[in-house]
């Protein structure tokens, strides 16, 4: 066990910053002077965040920070830090590291037991899940789906028993294959649009998957919010598969039990059995 206070010390601190997801004033007084007064801002895309940094009158300088780079700018990160110099990592808007880049930084940082200090602020996932009329609690963020249909697919299919709300990041020319695809696989379900969020043109659509095909084209930015699953689904063949799924991903056998029968509100023998069952009878064919 490792325990780290994060402010009784004198080494250097990582500041992960939240940031406006459209409107500008969407900043916190704390944001603002973290900003102003470290050694140098990551930020995802330079340009985007130079916008914000000048409307806030914060001359610091600015890196980019993504995935492309992200293996050679950790070390970069960490020599700084050891100089005792203070970094602060930002994305293009909102929370850090929700659906960007930053957990290698953040895993880099810890094992080098420099400080790690949250910046509070603005977030599109929390935004759009509490204007949503679906319950905000409890909720599983995923981020953006595979943009291959099969991988997609895969998912929602593992996820189709989740009984708690789902969020979902979405781009506007992806969003009605989406919930096409979310309809086969989870039939009928509530769901919230939230798009543009903070914005001029922030927009919530509430509708049920069943009428992903009325759907306009739409634009911007778009936070996805799906009901969970009304119900514990207990056919066999399903649960099965759903166990199978998880293997596949790599999970071992008696962990996607586990997971399996605590999704279902099942006793875990029971689908320890029905699966071991079903390797019997698949290797007597072979």
């Amino acid at each position: 066990m490792k325990r780290h206070s994060t402010f009784q010390n004198d080494k250097a601190t990582l500041y992960i910053v939240s940031t406006p997801i459209g409107n500008m004033q969407d900043i916190s007084l704390r944001a603002i002077d973290v900003l102003k007064n470290v050694d140098l801002i990551l930020a995802e895309d330079t340009r985007t965040s130079g916008v914000l940094l000048k409307h806030h009158d914060i001359d610091t300088p600015l890196k980019s920070y993504h995935a492309h780079n992200e293996q050679s700018m950790v070390p970069k990160v960490i020599d700084m830090l050891e100089s005792s110099r203070d970094v602060a990592l930002i994305s293009d808007a909102g929370t850090p590291l929700l659906s960007d880049p930053g957990h290698d930084l953040v895993r880099a940082v810890r094992e080098k037991a420099f400080n790690i200090a949250p910046i509070p602020g603005a977030s599109a996932l929390l935004s759009a899940l509490v204007m949503s009329d679906l319950p905000a609690h409890p909720f599983t963020f995923y981020g953006f789906l595979p943009q291959k249909a099969a991988a997609r697919d895969k998912i929602l299919k593992t996820i189709r028993t989740h009984p708690h709300t789902m969020v979902f990041y979405e781009s506007p020319n992806r969003i009605q294959k989406t919930l096409a695809a979310m309809h086969a696989v989870f039939g009928k379900r509530r769901v919230t649009i939230a798009r543009e969020l903070t914005k001029l043109y922030e927009e919530t659509i509430s509708l049920t998957l069943d009428e992903y095909d009325q759907l306009d084209a739409l634009k911007g930015e778009i936070v996805l919010i799906v009901e969970g699953s009304p119900e514990i689904m207990l056919d066999e063949g399903d649960m099965l598969e759903h166990v199978e799924l998880l293997i596949e991903d790599g999970m071992r056998e008696m962990d996607a039990i586990k997971q399996v029968a605590k999704a279902r509100n099942l006793k875990k023998n029971t689908v320890y059995m029905a699966f071991q069952k079903k390797k019997a009878l698949k290797n007597d064919k072979e």
